[in-house]
């Protein structure tokens, strides 16, 4: 066996290997990667909040009249010569059915996550599970069609009126969200450590006792990140609640009449405005709001996150 020299096996040692030049370019372009995706959401919000801001700056609209005014009328102007942008029958239409949709779907989701987690996870696997992946894979459009086709003339046989409103948008929204909500409460369910159940059952509780006791109480934290995301995704849902909440941008006096939220408006209007005018910066400024409000979600999401793995 050849014998190496000092200077030879301080060289072999000084020189990179081929696994670490490797690793240095992997670890460049994830870099790369990161620093792109970064890029381009901070040039999107900047986009967005330059435009949605020139409402304020450029136009010189209150910010207050904007957020708590009643009238949405972007082409008329009231007695300060004016227009008449009041968002708050959008802001809170939107709201109401986010939180109505959260709140119908979650026992939904609970019970049908305990079911695939906890009760029969074969079951829930062989059956319940593709439909769940089912219900992901349906275009908006679809689920617009289907609530404008069925739920819009049921709501105006039982409830009269024209069927249109937030208690469409509510089982439209419920049905869109139902499956995020679903996957991710069964995960959080599956999550929880096996040795919880063990202790519970070895104490003498029963299968329903550990499940709502123990499982369910330990799993609180990604269920409420569940929630938030499914709330997120119905904030920002636009074709399907355009086509049954009835696009009237006033404010709601009852879930059966017909209303509007931030995404309806926009999705009306932005194709028929003209870039720089009073009636397109508005639109824009609708846009800055769904945007700001994504942020809040991402922001709890993340809090809800935080305080799970606190309590852990």
């Amino acid at each position: 066996m050849e014998k190496l020299t000092d200077k030879e096996i301080q060289q072999k040692l000084l020189t990179v290997s081929k696994k670490s030049k490797t690793e240095k370019r992997g670890r460049f372009l994830s870099l790369l990667c990161i620093a792109l995706i970064l890029v381009v959401v901070l040039a999107i919000f900047l986009f967005v909040a330059s435009k949605g801001l020139a409402t304020f700056f450029k136009d010189g609209i209150n910010v207050f009249s904007f957020l708590f005014g009643e009238t949405w009328n972007p082409s008329g102007t009231g007695p300060d010569g004016k227009p008449l942008v009041g968002a708050l029958p959008m802001i809170i239409g939107s709201f109401l059915v986010t939180f109505l949709a959260a709140l119908v779907a979650t026992p939904f989701a609970v019970g049908a996550a305990v079911f695939m987690a906890e009760i029969s996870p074969k079951r829930g696997a062989k059956y319940l599970q593709p439909v769940i992946e089912l219900l992901v894979g349906i275009p908006s459009v679809v689920y617009g069609f289907i609530g404008l086709s069925v739920i819009v003339p049921v709501i105006r046989r039982f409830f009269g009126g024209t069927g249109f409103g937030i208690l469409a948008g509510t089982f439209v929204l419920f049905i869109m969200i139902l499956p995020t909500v679903t996957t991710m409460a069964t995960d959080s369910l599956k999550a929880v450590p096996r040795y919880y159940r063990e202790a519970a059952l070895a104490l003498g509780a029963t299968r329903w006792q550990t499940i709502y006791k123990v499982v369910l109480r330990a799993a609180i934290p990604g269920i409420l990140t569940a929630i938030v995301f499914g709330m997120a995704r119905a904030f920002g849902e636009a074709l399907a609640i355009q086509m049954v909440i009835g696009n009237a941008a006033i404010m709601p006096t009852s879930l059966t009449t017909p209303a509007a939220t931030l995404t309806s408006i926009l999705t009306m209007g932005i194709g028929n405005t003209v870039m720089g005018t009073v009636e397109n910066d508005v639109l824009w400024s609708l846009a800055l709001i769904l945007l700001l409000m994504s942020l809040v979600f991402n922001v709890l999401i993340r809090w809800i996150g935080r305080r799970g793995a606190m309590n852990k």
